[in-house]
């Protein structure tokens, strides 16, 4: 399938090529390139939703046999900014799916544990790389729900444009958090808890900034903390995923507070939920020092929280790795989130971590 997707590209690009030949004046070619490049979008549009479905069915075959699956559709807020208020359908709440793990042997006479688990990256989506923490989670008797937000890959072109980056994506895993008690009648609402890594770490420090009180604590693994110093050392392609007219439509230079507003760091002082952050000095993708800075900022503002920077091989990687090493911190963080959301398993050690992930 993936062979006959780029083999309908390649045709497109040939055949746009001996047009633009044809017809060589400048704003032809222009045009050219512009119907090109729409083309490409649209392939890997596709390619990304091919992409989607077979790694969820993968997810009933790795998970499967300890947790029972769902895919729901829920709706968040309307988008933060639209061309026309006029036009069919602005206003309306924006559509998202949402991952839901539920342990097969979860006594649900009992009120059990919410965890929600925003994916990373830019134009992420929530996938199989997750097996293994989402099967120690269920093992320790953690509901887990995991929202595709506004923004994911994997769903067309649609909702990757309705990206959001620090602003309503958060509310969209608000949302999820909202269905699952609304639903699922076993939960207990003063038991939920935020797990992110990366943009997710963001997502998980940002929700919790504006939602105190529905949250009894959060981990933010090596979290993208502050926009304005990410985006000055990635580097002009990075920030034009930023400034693009469907997403926030402005740089830094011309709108810094916006940029502010969607960094943690520099909103340090809504911190209210007991969090737990750790970070690498030999992060590749987010550079200790924006997680310094958010540090920094919560000591300013007098806040109690937990950290750790570590100095460890696996880069942005370290504590979700398969190693021997990587299942230590993250029974760290597991007895963390024991401590706040008392699960019905909690895990002694990492041999118990290891035997639930792992089959």
């Amino acid at each position: 399938m993936r062979r006959a997707i780029f083999s309908l590209l390649l045709l497109a690009i040939l055949a746009t090529l001996a047009s633009a030949q044809q017809d060589s004046s400048p704003s032809s070619i222009d045009q050219q390139l512009a119907d090109l490049q729409a083309t490409i979008d649209g392939r890997r549009h596709t390619l990304d939703a091919l992409e989607k479905k077979i790694d969820d069915v993968l997810w009933f075959e790795r998970v499967g046999d300890v947790a029972a699956i769902d895919k729901v559709r829920l709706w968040g807020p309307p988008r933060w900014q639209e061309e026309s208020s006029t036009a069919i359908g602005a206003g309306q709440p924006l559509k998202f799916w949402a991952y839901v793990f539920i342990p097969r042997h979860l006594d649900r006479t009992q009120k059990a544990p919410l965890l929600v688990f925003p994916h990373g990256g830019v134009h992420g989506d929530f996938t199989t790389y997750y097996t293994h923490i989402v099967r120690e989670m269920v093992a320790q008797g953690y509901v887990v729900v995991a929202p595709e937000y506004r923004g994911s890959t994997g769903y067309g072109r649609g909702v990757y444009e309705n990206i959001d980056y620090g602003g309503l994506e958060t509310e969209d895993a608000h949302a999820s958090r909202a269905y699952m008690l609304e639903n699922y009648p076993f939960l207990d609402g003063d038991r939920v808890g935020m797990v992110g890594w990366s943009h997710g770490g963001l997502i998980s420090l940002l929700n919790c900034f504006r939602h105190p009180d529905d949250y009894a604590c959060l981990y933010a693994g090596v979290p993208v903390s502050d926009l304005i110093a990410r985006l000055g050392y990635l580097g002009e392609d990075y920030a034009a995923l930023y400034s693009a007219d469907y997403h926030i439509g402005q740089t830094i230079e011309e709108n810094i507070e916006e940029y502010k507003r969607r960094s943690p760091a520099w909103n340090a002082e809504q911190l209210q939920t007991p969090a737990l952050i750790f970070t690498n000095r030999g992060d590749e993708d987010v550079n200790v020092l924006e997680v310094e800075h958010l540090i920094k900022s919560l000591k300013a503002e007098d806040k109690s929280f937990d950290y750790e920077i570590f100095d460890i091989a696996g880069g942005h990687s370290f504590d979700r790795l398969d190693t021997r090493e990587a299942q230590e911190i993250r029974l760290r963080i597991y007895r963390f989130l024991a401590q706040h959301l008392q699960p019905a398993h909690p895990f002694d050690d990492v041999d118990e971590l290891h035997a639930a992930g792992y089959r």
